[in-house]
């Protein structure tokens, strides 16, 4: 059912849909300085997503990719459900970022470039959508990807679809299953769990600087530094290209750091202090805040 990490095949024809542009940067670990290391080459995704036949709706593919690996910046014809049953999963597309534990699933719109990056090794189930069929009809002006909270039925229905061979013709009962899933996937909330970003190159200086050190404690003065623009410039970009201030957009980027260390195995108590937080308590009120639950309850239902 899964390939172990390897490189798939370039799909004949498929080329002018992949760009090697966008490289996402792994979020350090807490408490760690980042090393400079040789970066293995980017995977391909799989073969399927380019595959174009509404008499088979849904196309399945799994494989287990490794820590710090990444799939090359692409897109594909298939809208794509996404889901780490193992694993935290990172996506980045038009300059924001997406994490997805494993109790979410991502949805990726046909044609959307985007790029994954695996934060911890994943076990991964991927369903590809025939762009003849509309899912979650967009709530954007322009499309958007969405981290799903799956419910039990939804996280079956993708693991008994996973088993079923989606290579050979459709016959009705798997015709009914697959639209099953379909208005399930349509059911199910969408997660805060993304952080939006922004094209001005001033801004991205200060934000790529931070995705990579979440516990970077300067304040908008001294990284203005190395921006070329003044504090208040910064500031203003920061609202106006990402919607919070910067002190909004770095306390939910070192919250979304914090369920990578959690899903990693770190504590709150490691987490709070390595993140700049004044105690642990400090840390689960601002996580209960932006997500509705405690550390340790999300860890465990995802909500």
């Amino acid at each position: 059912m899964f390939d172990r990490e390897g490189y798939l095949p370039e799909h004949e024809g498929q080329k002018s849909n992949r760009s090697d542009l966008a490289v996402a940067v792994p979020l350090c670990q807490t408490g760690m300085m980042t090393t400079d290391v040789a970066k293995p080459p980017d995977l391909d995704p799989a073969d399927i997503a380019y595959v174009l036949d509404p008499a088979r709706p849904i196309l399945t593919h799994g494989r287990v990719i490794e820590t710090g690996r990444a799939l090359r910046s692409h897109n594909h014809p298939r809208g794509q459900l996404l889901w780490a049953m193992r694993g935290v999963l990172r996506v980045v597309s038009n300059a924001c970022i997406w994490l997805v534990p494993p109790s979410h699933a991502v949805w990726i719109p046909p044609g959307m470039e985007h790029q994954v990056t695996i934060e911890s090794e994943a076990e991964l189930l991927n369903i590809y959508v025939d762009p003849s069929i509309t899912v979650r009809k967009p709530t954007r002006p322009m499309p958007c990807c969405a981290v799903l909270l799956l419910t039990p039925l939804a996280r079956e229905m993708i693991r008994r679809l996973g088993e079923s061979d989606t290579s050979a013709p459709f016959d009705d009962r798997l015709l009914r299953f697959c639209a099953v899933l379909l208005d399930e996937l349509e059911q199910l909330a969408e997660a805060p769990l993304n952080l939006p970003g922004g094209q001005d190159e001033r801004l991205s200086r200060v934000t790529r600087q931070l995705i990579r050190h979440p516990d970077d404690p300067r304040q908008l003065t001294e990284l203005s530094r190395d921006a070329g623009a003044s504090p208040r410039t910064l500031e203003r970009l920061f609202r106006a290209e990402t919607g919070l201030s910067f002190r909004q957009w770095r306390s939910k980027l070192r919250l979304l750091s914090a369920i990578e260390a959690l899903n990693r195995g770190d504590s709150s108590t490691t987490i709070a202090f390595s993140m700049g937080y004044s105690s642990p308590s400090a840390f689960i009120a601002a996580f209960r805040e932006a997500f509705g639950t405690t550390p340790q309850r999300f860890l465990r239902n995802g909500s």
